[in-house]
Order: C-alpha cells, then sequence, then structure tokens
C-alpha cells in the first residue's frame, strides 16, 4: 500500500500559513492600528485615572443656548462624552504639546508589537492544535474560545511591565522624550517598587482575557456568516470583514470595559509614598465607593473611537497576509 500522500492532502497542506505568519502578521497590524489611533489611547488613560479627574474639572453644558463651560456638573449620556473627548485632545494640545498626544507610544509600540504578535500567533496556532487533538480537526465557537483565553493569558503576562511603563508616562504632565522618559520611568519602578511594581494590574489584566475571548469568538462567527453570503465580491467580503473585526472589538469592550479602568488604577505611581489602590476587589469597591459605578466607564468613548478602527486596521492586515501567503 502507498504511503504517498494524496494530492488533495498536499493542496490542503500547502494551503495553511506558516505557524510564524501569524506572529509577523499580528505584529504588523497591531503596531500600525497603534500608531493611527494614540491620541484617543492617551485620553482614555487619563479619564480613567483619578488623578487626572482631580487636575481637570468637568466640561458640561448650561443654559439655553447649550453654551460648553469648564467645571459645570458633566453629563452622563455616552454621546457628549464623544465631544467631551475632542475637547480633552485639544487641550492637550494646546497646554502640551502636539507631541503629548503620543505620550506613550514608544512603550505602547514595544507592548503592542510583541503582545499582538504573541497573541495572534497563540490564537492562530492554539485554535488548530486544540481543534486536531480535540475535535477532529474541526473549529468551533469552543475551539475558539479556548485558543482565545490561552491566547489572552500568555499575552497578558508577558506584556504587563510594558503597559505599567505606558500607563505612567500618560499620566505624567508635561513634554517628555518618548525615549527617554521610558527609561527613567521603568528606573523609577524598579527603585521604588522592585520587580513587583512592573505586574500591577496583572489581576485585572487576567479579568481583560473575557475581552478577548469574546471578540474572538464573535469575529469568527461574524466572519463566518459573511462568507455565507452570496453574491458577495471580493470587496464586499473583506468591507463585511472589516465590519466583523469592528463590531466584534465594541461588542466585547463595552461588555468588559470596567477592568479596564481598574487595571489602570492599579498601575498609578503613589502619592506622597502612598499607593491608594493595592488590589483588584479593593480597587473595585473604592472606586464605587467614592465616585459611582459610572465611573467604571470613564474614558469609553475614547476607548471605542480608538479599539473599534484600530481592531478594523489590525485584522485588515492580518487577514491580508495570511490570504496572500496561502495564494503564493
Amino acid at each position: 500500500m502507498s504511503s504517498t500522500p494524496s494530492r488533495a492532502a498536499i493542496a490542503k497542506e500547502v494551503s495553511k500559513p506558516s505557524p510564524w505568519l501569524h506572529f509577523v502578521a499580528g505584529g504588523l497590524g497591531g503596531m500600525c492600528g497603534a500608531i493611527v489611533t494614540s491620541p484617543f489611547d492617551v485620553v482614555k488613560t487619563r479619564l480613567q485615572s483619578d488623578l487626572f479627574r482631580q487636575k481637570h474639572p468637568a466640561i458640561g453644558v448650561v443654559g439655553g443656548s447649550g453654551s460648553v463651560v469648564m467645571g459645570a456638573p458633566r453629563p452622563t449620556n455616552l454621546l457628549f462624552h464623544f465631544v467631551e473627548t475632542g475637547y480633552i485632545i485639544r487641550d492637550i494640545y494646546r497646554e502640551e504639546s502636539f507631541r503629548a498626544l503620543f505620550k506613550g507610544l514608544g512603550p505602547t509600540l514595544v507592548g503592542v508589537i510583541p503582545a499582538r504578535s504573541i497573541n495572534f500567533f497563540t490564537y492562530g496556532n492554539g485554535k488548530r492544535i486544540i481543534a486536531d487533538k480535540f475535535n477532529n480537526g474541526q473549529e468551533n465557537s469552543w475551539v475558539h474560545l479556548s485558543a482565545a483565553a490561552v491566547a489572552g493569558i500568555a499575552t497578558g503576562t508577558a506584556t504587563n511591565p510594558i503597559w505599567v511603563v505606558k500607563t505612567r508616562l500618560q499620566l505624567a504632565q508635561g513634554d517628555k522624550k518618548v525615549l527617554g522618559g521610558s527609561w527613567l520611568c521603568i528606573t523609577k519602578i524598579f527603585r521604588e517598587e522592585g520587580i513587583r511594581g512592573f505586574y500591577k494590574g496583572l489581576s485585572a489584566s487576567y479579568l481583560g482575557v473575557t475581552e478577548g475571548t469574546i471578540q474572538w469568538v464573535l469575529y469568527e462567527r461574524l466572519k463566518k456568516l459573511n462568507a455565507n453570503l452570496d453574491g458577495h465580491g471580493p470587496v464586499s467580503q473583506w468591507a463585511g470583514m472589516l465590519g466583523s473585526a469592528g463590531t466584534a472589538k465594541m461588542v466585547a469592550s463595552l461588555i468588559t470595559y470596567p477592568h479596564e479602568v481598574l487595571r489602570t488604577r492599579l498601575r498609578q505611581p503613589s502619592v506622597n509614598g502612598v499607593i491608594k489602590y493595592t488590589g483588584l476587589w479593593q480597587t473595585l469597591r473604592l472606586v464605587i465607593a467614592e465616585e459611582g459605578a459610572r465611573t467604571l466607564y470613564s474614558g469609553l468613548s475614547a476607548h471605542l473611537m480608538r479599539v473599534v478602527p484600530n481592531a478594523a486596521v489590525m485584522f485588515f492586515i492580518y487577514e491580508g497576509l495570511i490570504s496572500w501567503s496561502t495564494k503564493h
């Protein structure tokens, strides 16, 4: 009996992208998305932090004319939060500098590239391994969920120190050079807090694994539904893929956003030598007690304005490279 593989088997093997292509495609997509949406990331981080909220009065609408003034009660509707995001970007540009809109971009890129590379590599190869070992080579939502959870834990553990540095830089006032500021921040954290200081917020990051899991599972489902639609040309298919990526990220963010606020608080620097937030549940109770449950959604508008187009750009580049590799 011949052991020569069939043509179908060879074609299937050739069509599989290299395991390391997931690594490269994910890193490149994450880098492009991070650069484009960096100003919204700065605004989101500042709105999540009580240090920034103490220094800056709320923007509110008062009077019959609807004029915008500082210090008025902050409206609670989401649409006005998008307006507030625009005002904060304007104020950062005026009071600090254009460069300040990209604060933390150095650590962000240093973090995003390996984070997305690890995430896409672990997920892309993990779902194939899990399907082959436990589900007869067939992918389904449970395979996607398991692969996404493993990818989230691996990514969070590996890159948490970078996000701590990025958060500290974005909360700093003034105009610092990115590379010099990053190194000074790293040495300050190590000197004052030790190695453990770089892993602040890790518990909230693990809680945030649910966001990545929801995003991946929903994206795979929406992508499959879009692919099954009849009469779609290549342009429509790619547009549907972009819509799937953006929708999946938006839904996942809306469901799990409070962990972002808790993680930012846990990564804040000490004030006068006192560390206010010491643990996940302590932070949750303290934020609700002092500022109310609505604070758990601080910075949501800036977050959505960043992550939805970020996800679309990232997945477009990722899927494009994967598609290109299978054809060449």
